[in-house]
């Protein structure tokens, strides 16, 4: 009988121990605590030490001291000793659907951004049903991606520079278009390059009545300093800007919006080109410097350089060319043979002249960024994807390492992808920082940013609206990119 006493006793604390791991297994887990991590809030202050951060759903509950900062039941942790907590990071200028719908931005794009750390994006021109279908699947939880704000089609004159674009060639044209916009539920009206005068005033005037911001390029036939009066509120790869600086500006011009002559050769277009490039560049005033970026410091008009595309597609030479690189096998094969012909083009048929050339504009850019950014010219990060060489997400750290070099310090250009794009956005009580109620957001590194921005890229796990993904699960989105790019 003691035994049969003994067997039963054994039996029953198993079935105790089962029951137990039982229940822990299926015990609801309603918060995330990161603990003992340096705390980069992205309010310029100093890093906060050996923090405790609680999220209970897709909301930061609070920011504390880990030995005052109580854990609650239920809750997943994650050891932060010796790693770093920012606020996720924002690239300001992308094209979702630029690169084949409906797999290209699902596939390719999406899980680039979130594995390099990029939570918000502004879209700044595609296809408004793409792009309405592709938020509600993030905003659903379907799909992991960053939040989505966008311009939808262009405006711009005839023939337009790009698709999707809505052609507008007079103040009446314009203005239905921008109501047109408006009613379909985009958050921002984009400008394009060949505007007439006409019809980009009448889209100013038409934005500023609904109370809808309008953005983009500076127009061909505008100045850089008209379009700052005029209320545009951001600019986009500096168009515009270096031409401002001239004291040839109206000159330079008019000689850009002359039509070329009948049967000009390739050659005698780049001869052309290199001559009007040097004039711009010999031409810069100190004075004009000075007095454009006080009229943006006003105005505050704020400045999306997009570094990415300026270097790798603008103005790309062969020590930028980037037709080797790693991140290649992260792009899918059609796409690829796209951005190998935009290289080709670039580079054949040109000189070392031509090159020089080409690296003094982006040094000049480069300086007149620093030079904005330290009078108090609001800029942003952003990169432009998906044009040719411009990686899905790994460029926005290149555009962040441009305007440390710029002179920016590291803690401005992480503002740039963070606290910034949420003022600009009108969202900083609701993301951008480290702080308790905004969004959770966020990203998590193995070494200080602050150190050198590079450090940036050290991802150890990325948290999406109160999702953790951890470095594994980054991986496996990499991987599952590679698989899909090496098959279309």
């Amino acid at each position: 009988m003691r035994g049969l006493a003994r067997r039963f006793l054994f039996v029953s604390g198993l079935f105790t121990v089962v029951l137990a791991i039982a229940s822990c297994s299926h015990r609801r887990i309603t918060n995330l605590a990161i603990t003992h991590v340096t705390v980069i809030d992205g309010s310029g202050g100093a890093p906060l030490l050996d923090c405790t951060v609680i999220i209970s759903g897709p909301r930061i509950a609070s920011v504390g001291r880990a030995t005052a900062t109580a854990i609650p039941d239920e809750t997943q942790v994650v050891d932060g000793s010796g790693k770093f907590l920012i606020p996720g990071l924002a690239d300001m200028h992308v094209h979702l659907t630029g690169a084949g719908e409906p797999s290209g931005s699902r596939r390719f794009i999406l899980p680039l951004l979130v594995a390099n750390g990029i939570t918000t994006v502004r879209d700044m021109g595609g296809n408004i049903e793409f792009l309405k279908a592709l938020r509600e699947e993030i905003n659903s939880g379907k799909r992991a991606g960053p939040q989505i704000v966008f311009t939808g089609p262009y405006l711009d004159g005839n023939p337009p520079s790009f698709q999707p674009s809505m052609v507008v060639e007079n103040a009446a044209e314009a203005a239905l278009a921008v109501d047109k916009l408006q009613g379909g539920g985009v958050d921002f009206i984009k400008v394009q390059s060949r505007l007439q005068r006409e019809a980009y005033f009448a889209i100013a005037t038409e934005s500023k009545n609904l109370g809808i911001p309008f953005v983009g390029h500076v127009p061909d036939s505008i100045t850089a300093a008209e379009a700052s009066d005029a209320g545009q509120a951001s600019i986009e790869h500096l168009t515009g800007v270096l031409l401002g600086l001239s004291g040839k500006e109206e000159e330079l011009r008019r000689e850009k919006l002359k039509t070329p002559p009948p049967g000009e050769s390739a050659e005698q277009a780049r001869k052309r080109n290199r001559l009007w490039l040097r004039t711009l560049l010999d031409s810069t005033s100190q004075a004009r410097t000075a007095t454009l970026i006080a009229k943006f410091v006003k105005n505050r008009t704020w400045q999306v350089p997009t570094f990415p595309t300026l270097v790798h597609v603008g103005f790309v030479t062969p020590q930028t060319d980037l037709g080797e690189d790693s991140r290649l096998r992260y792009v899918p094969r059609n796409v690829q043979a796209i951005w190998r012909q935009g290289r080709k083009e670039q580079l054949e048929g040109y000189t070392a002249e031509d090159f020089a050339l080409r690296d003094e504009i982006v040094r000049r850019s480069v300086e007149i960024v620093g030079k904005m950014n330290a009078a108090g010219v609001p800029i942003l990060a952003g990169t432009d994807i998906a044009a040719p060489n411009v990686f899905p997400g790994f460029s926005l750290h290149e555009d962040l390492e441009y305007m440390v070099k710029a002179g920016m310090t590291p803690m401005q250009a992480l503002q740039a992808a963070t606290t910034r794009p949420a003022e600009f956005l009108g969202r900083s009580a609701e993301q951008g920082s480290v702080q308790p109620g905004r969004r959770a957001d966020l990203v998590l590194l193995d070494a200080d940013p602050l150190a050198d921005i590079r450090n940036a890229q050290r991802i150890r796990a990325v948290i999406v609206n109160g999702t953790l993904l951890n470095r594994v699960e980054l991986d496996r989105m990499l991987a599952g990119v590679e698989r899909f790019a090496a098959t279309h």
